[in-house]
């Protein structure tokens, strides 16, 4: 009970109305960041060991970008056992300042590196549908490498402002009480960040998933066409091996592109909002956090089910396990 009461002393509770209440709620905070690093830690393990005994998956050029994802998933993961440790065992440092803006800053370049690589990932379905004969001349590789090495350059440093004392990164948590209370959001710099990030890859997403499934219906209505004219096995191999896959493919990753944006709306929504000082409130702060970083374990979910190669390999890992168990 003294731990339990040395947590609710240094934590902002939102819903608390009375002591014990506030302590109730603490609590049930905690439970929720504890359950959420433990299942974004479990799931992204499993997703890299997953990649690493399917070569199947390796044929597909996102799995450099699906991959780079699940690193930073895991980054994050990882990162959230800061909060979890200060929460079980706090510490009355002086560097308490100091833990807040790494940790923001952490999250923040973590998740800006998922949103670049579902924007890229986006165009790389959208350049294997438009230009299939040069695609290998144009996405080789390397260059996929540099890609990926641009991504987290550029995600490190679009945030390093903030510890300049422009603004904060994005974090909104109550978990640290320096956070909540002295480290204030600026309009300026989440401006800044909305132009440079957000809505860059969100104006890219919906361009090039707009214009893939315009072709890909485009292409299916072709093929019933040739089929009524020709009704032959030829326009049928023709058709299966055609677009079919690619579009499987990119309704997947569009699965995954559509939960991330469903789960950080309402969290760029309240950052904006706290940002103009509009509203400012402690528990739909913790909400749309925690709510934002809980993506990085559906993806995981998302990509277990809906790729059938993935869960091939998903299955031959635990009948590996299983039978060295």
């Amino acid at each position: 009970s003294s731990s339990v009461m040395n947590v609710s002393e240094h934590l902002s509770c939102p819903l608390g109305f009375g002591h014990y209440n506030a302590v109730d709620i603490c609590i049930l905070e905690t439970v929720v960041i504890v359950l959420l690093t433990f299942l974004i830690i479990a799931g992204n393990l499993t997703v890299i060991f997953v990649f690493h005994c399917a070569p199947l998956l390796h044929h597909y050029t996102t799995s450099y970008f699906i991959q780079t994802m699940a690193y930073a998933d895991l980054f994050v993961g990882v990162s959230c056992l800061v909060p979890t440790l200060s929460l079980l065992h706090y510490s009355t440092g002086v560097h308490e300042s100091l833990t807040c803006q790494v940790f923001g800053y952490i999250i923040s370049v973590l998740k800006s590196v998922s949103m670049a690589c579902l924007a890229c990932i986006s165009v790389d379905r959208y350049l294997a549908i438009t230009k299939p004969l040069s695609y290998n001349q144009l996405v080789t590789p390397c260059r996929l490498r540099i890609c990926i090495i641009l991504i987290w350059i550029y995600s490190c440093l679009i945030f390093l402002p903030s510890f300049f004392g422009w603004g904060k990164p994005g974090y909104h948590g109550d978990i640290f009480e320096w956070c909540a209370t002295s480290w204030l959001t600026n309009a300026y710099f989440t401006g800044f960040i909305v132009c440079l990030l957000y809505a860059p890859a969100a104006f890219v997403i919906c361009f090039t998933y707009f214009h893939i499934f315009k072709i890909c219906r485009q292409h299916t209505k072709e093929i019933n066409d040739r089929r009524a004219r020709f009704p032959s096995h030829e326009v049928d191999a023709a058709g299966e091996t055609g677009h079919s896959p690619d579009r499987r493919y990119a309704m997947v990753l569009f699965r995954i592109t559509s939960v991330f944006y469903m789960l950080w709306l309402p969290y760029i929504i309240y950052f904006l909002l706290e940002s103009s000082r509009v509203l400012e409130n402690p528990a739909l702060s913790f909400l749309t956090t925690w709510l934002a970083i809980s993506n990085s374990f559906c993806n995981c979910v998302i990509y277990s089910l809906s790729n059938s190669v993935f869960r091939l390999g998903l299955r031959r890992l635990s009948e590996t396990i299983c039978s060295s168990c």
